[in-house]
């Protein structure tokens, strides 16, 4: 069976929300750690089995055959998909309920788990996707651009969207004046500087002009199909004539005041991400205290709660603004969706899924903000820490 049979999702804010969206019982969720290359990588479809097995007798609890056998046939088949398991990344995601089978593929390692619930299991995917340690990259010559998104830990190349101008040609055209684009289509990407001539002006006005045009252009991309989406911070890595440049015509509020002034061409893979997380992470360390803060500052207003029966019923109640939920972390119970009660009294009811993760479901469904945070850096010892609106 080819990979094509099983499209790997994107993750992203929209798919969470599909993922949170009301599904047929029972919802299926596994998580498996998994690698680029081999010899490693080998091993990840016998793991992968393995938690089958696992999935199979938390069925088996409330499931009769026939109905396992049902759900259990696409994770099945996955697990049989050669072209799958040669193409993997750093983590793996696979949710299966009745009428629906998706894949994520992960740019993050995540722990082995398997979870039978009436809900999804999501709290991973939210807290890759609402980590405060994220951002976005702009590596931005008079050429070409290119774009990473990365954290602590890792970097991924953002494939640039078709139609989007990633190349000075791409993004003038006919506009593009004769002796730049002479240039481009000698020197290539990154080219070395050349002689530019022209009858009319300096070649210096020429090249200004166009690099002006062209960066508006980038600017205009990166903050539409990116930085606006994502809410991301965008960290620019360009030569210090273009940083200049760019903060003139740029409009993005995302846009940090720090860049790497360099030439990211002269970079490995692991020293620009070591690079620019030396300038992101004392931001990141500020976002953290700004949010332990304002929970203090909520608490003495009566505002912030950190009592997990409170919280859910603050949560279903449509009361939580923002909600901060302890990484790592798993507190079994349910929240009953009419009352907002808490049952702690059954962790082997087959439907019981981690506490924290349903609290963070019911605030985005509601239209809150959740944010996952370290557990050194919570300002609370239950797992939870809300501002509510009222």
């Amino acid at each position: 069976m080819g990979s094509g049979c099983f499209p790997m999702n994107t993750l992203t804010a929209d798919f969470l929300a599909q993922l949170t969206g009301e599904h047929n019982l029972p919802c299926l969720s596994l998580y498996q750690p998994t690698h680029r290359r081999h010899p490693e990588s080998k091993q990840d479809p016998i793991r992968y089995r393995s938690l089958l097995k696992e999935m199979e007798l938390q069925l088996k609890e409330k499931y009769s055959q026939d109905q396992i056998t049902t759900l259990m046939e696409p994770f099945e088949a996955l697990g049989l998909d050669e072209d799958f398991w040669n193409h993997t990344q750093d983590g793996l995601a696979v949710f299966g309920a009745p009428g629906h089978f998706s894949v994520v593929g992960l740019s993050c390692t995540v722990q082995e788990l398997v979870v039978v619930a009436d809900t999804f299991h999501t709290k991973p995917l939210r807290s890759f996707l609402q980590s405060t340690d994220r951002y976005q990259i702009l590596s931005l010559n008079q050429h070409d651009i290119k774009l990473y998104e990365g954290s602590r830990n890792s970097l991924e190349v953002i494939q640039i969207a078709a139609g989007s101008p990633r190349t000075i040609n791409e993004a003038l055209g006919e506009e593009l004046t004769e002796p730049t684009r002479t240039t481009n289509s000698a020197g290539g990407i990154g080219g070395g500087s050349v002689a530019l001539h022209h009858s009319h002006g300096t070649k210096d006005d020429e090249v200004d002009i166009d690099a002006d045009r062209y960066f508006r252009a980038v600017d205009r991309m990166v903050l539409d199909v990116y930085s606006r989406p994502s809410g991301l911070p965008l960290l620019l890595v360009a030569l210090p004539e273009h940083h200049h440049l760019f903060h003139q015509v740029s409009h993005n509020p995302f846009l940090l005041a720090e860049g790497l002034k360099i030439n990211a061409e002269g970079l490995s893979h692991e020293e620009l991400r070591d690079r620019a997380w030396e300038i992101f992470e004392p931001q990141y360390e500020a976002r953290l205290t700004s949010l332990a803060d304002d929970f203090q500052v909520a608490k003495s207003q009566g505002l912030g709660l950190d009592d997990l029966s409170e919280v859910a019923k603050a949560a279903v109640a449509a009361r939580i603004a923002t909600l901060l939920i302890e990484a790592d972390r798993e507190v079994v119970g349910r929240i009953h969706p009419g009352t907002g009660n808490v049952d702690f009294s059954d962790p082997d009811h087959p439907l019981t899924d981690d506490l924290l993760d349903d609290l963070g479901e019911w605030v985005v469904k509601l239209g809150g903000t959740v944010m996952v945070i370290p557990a050194a850096l919570m300002p609370t010892q239950t797992g939870a820490a809300a501002i509510c609106r009222y």
